[in-house]
C-alpha cells in the first residue's frame, strides 16, 4: 500500500514535514520513492532535501538494502507509548474534525507520532480497530477557518509577534490592521475568531476568520498581556480551554 500524499508545500515546509514524518516512524525508515509519493515531488528532489537536512545537522542516516531508506536518529523519536488500541482510536476520532480548526496540521502530525510510537502489534491493532469506525462527512463543511490565513495566524500566536492583516467589516469594507494576537475562540456555530489587541482601535477586538482577507507576520514581538484581558471581550460565548493534563 502506498503512502498517502499530502498537499503541495514550499521547500521550507517540505523539509520540516520530512523530518516530522521520519520522526513519526523512527526507528523505521522511509524510502526516497515513498517520500516522493507522499510529498508529490521526484525522488531526486527528496535526495536533495535529505542532503540539505544532513548538512544542517539533522541526524538522518541512510539504511542500505532492499527495504532500506532514510531514518531519523533514535534519540529524536518518541519512546514506546503504553496507549491501548482503543485509546489511540479515541484520539483519532477526536482529531477527525480538526481540518477547519487551529493547529490542524499539528494534530495530524501528533497522531502519526502517537501511533508510530506504540509497540508494533498494538499500533497494528489500533489501525485495524479504526477501520470499524466511520464518521459521516458534513454536506457543507465549515469554511470559517481559512487554511493559509489560519496557518499564518497560528504562527503569529506561537511566535508571539504582531500580525498585519486586512479585515472586512459586516458591510464588506476593508481596513488595514496591526494586531497583537491573544487567543483563538471557537463559536457555537463552528466559526472561529481571533481575539487580539487592535492597534487601530487601541482596544481588544474579535475578528472572524472568514472576514480576514489577508494576513502577514511581522518580526515585532507583542507585549505581554494577561489572557483574562482577551477573554472578557467575548461574554456571549461559552469559552473553555483544551485540557492537557
Amino acid at each position: 500500500m502506498g503512502c498517502p500524499s499530502v498537499w503541495p508545500v514550499n521547500r521550507t515546509d517540505r523539509l520540516y514535514a520530512i523530518v516530522e514524518d521520519l520522526r513519526a516512524i523512527s526507528p523505521r525508515c522511509r524510502s526516497a520513492r515513498e517520500l516522493a509519493l507522499r510529498f508529490e515531488v521526484s525522488p531526486r528532489t527528496i535526495e536533495r532535501d535529505i542532503a540539505a537536512l544532513q548538512q544542517a545537522g539533522v541526524p538522518i542516516y541512510a539504511e542500505i538494502g532492499r527495504r532500506g531508506g532514510y531514518a531519523l536518529e533514535k534519540s529524536m523519536s518518541l519512546p514506546p507509548l503504553n496507549f491501548t488500541p482503543a485509546e489511540a482510536v479515541a484520539v483519532a476520532i477526536a482529531l477527525s474534525r480538526t481540518d477547519q480548526q487551529p493547529f490542524a496540521a499539528d494534530a495530524r502530525s501528533a497522531l502519526r507520532k502517537l501511533v508510530a510510537a506504540m509497540p508494533g502489534p498494538e499500533g497494528e491493532r489500533a489501525r485495524q480497530l479504526a477501520t470499524r469506525v466511520q464518521i459521516l462527512a458534513e454536506d457543507k463543511p465549515d469554511e470559517g477557518y481559512t487554511g493559509s490565513i489560519g496557518r499564518v495566524i497560528e504562527e503569529a500566536l506561537v511566535k508571539g509577534v504582531v500580525l498585519r492583516m486586512q479585515y472586512a467589516d459586516v458591510h464588506g469594507s476593508l481596513t488595514r490592521r496591526e494586531v497583537e494576537p491573544g487567543a483563538f475562540v471557537g463559536g457555537r456555530t463552528g466559526s472561529w475568531y481571533l481575539v487580539a489587541w487592535c492597534r487601530l482601535r487601541d482596544a481588544v477586538r474579535v475578528f472572524r476568520f472568514d472576514r480576514i482577507a489577508e494576513a502577514a507576520l511581522t518580526e515585532e514581538r507583542v507585549p505581554k498581556r494577561p489572557i483574562e484581558a482577551f477573554g472578557a471581550e467575548v461574554p456571549h460565548m461559552i469559552a473553555r480551554y483544551p485540557v492537557l493534563d
